[in-house]
Order: C-alpha cells, then sequence, then structure tokens
C-alpha cells in the first residue's frame, strides 16, 4: 500500500512545478476542479463522495489521496466512504457487463458465417 500522506506530498510537489510550467493550463484546471465549490444542491460531503466513487473507477491514486482528504474535512465517515465505494464497485461491475455484451457482439460480427 502507498504512504498516502507522503504521497499526496509528492502530488502537491509536481502539480506546483506543472504551475510553473504550464500557468494557462494549471489555470484552467483549477477553474474546472473548483466550479462546483458554489453548488446549489449537492453539498461538499456529497460531492467529495461522488468525487471518490469516480477517483476509484478511473484508477487515480493522486484523486483518491485528494479527494479522501476533502472528504474528511467535510465531515465524511468511514461508513459513508464504504457506501460510495459499493457504488463505484457496482458500477465497474456494470461496465464490465455491457463490455463484456460488446465484446461478444463484436465476435459475433467478426467470426465467418455459419454454414
Amino acid at each position: 500500500m502507498l504512504e498516502w500522506k507522503e504521497y499526496r506530498a509528492e502530488i502537491k510537489g509536481r502539480v506546483g512545478e506543472l504551475g510553473r510550467l504550464a500557468p494557462d493550463v494549471m489555470k484552467g484546471y483549477a477553474a474546472l476542479a473548483t466550479s462546483g465549490n458554489g453548488a446549489k444542491h449537492l453539498d461538499a460531503k456529497t460531492r467529495e463522495l461522488i468525487a471518490l466513487a469516480v477517483a476509484v473507477t478511473t484508477r487515480c491514486d493522486g484523486c483518491i489521496a485528494s479527494h479522501v482528504e476533502a472528504a474528511i474535512a467535510a465531515g465524511t465517515s468511514r461508513e459513508e466512504l464504504a457506501e460510495a465505494l459499493g457504488v463505484s464497485m457496482a458500477l465497474n461491475a456494470g461496465a464490465a457487463l455491457v463490455y463484456s455484451a460488446r465484446a461478444l457482439d463484436c465476435f459475433t460480427e467478426m467470426s465467418p458465417p455459419s454454414s
């Protein structure tokens, strides 16, 4: 397993470096990343739980570290996190099911006709 606090600090350092090398790109990212802060319908905890479920499905350790930190700050409990992660597991399984159907469809179309 990762040393998450150390990893988070390393990511922050690299992001800072990117900010110096490509400031306009990072300004654009920051605008996108903070655009939900003024949300009217979802509170911070809900947004962070969604972000964590997406981080797991996209397999982004940096996102996991960042959004766990923010979820804790928003008052998320371990049990709430576990429920959100259950949603991400179900989505990944669902996506595998759908893509399995696609692979079967591809196989059917690419196979020679039966005699």
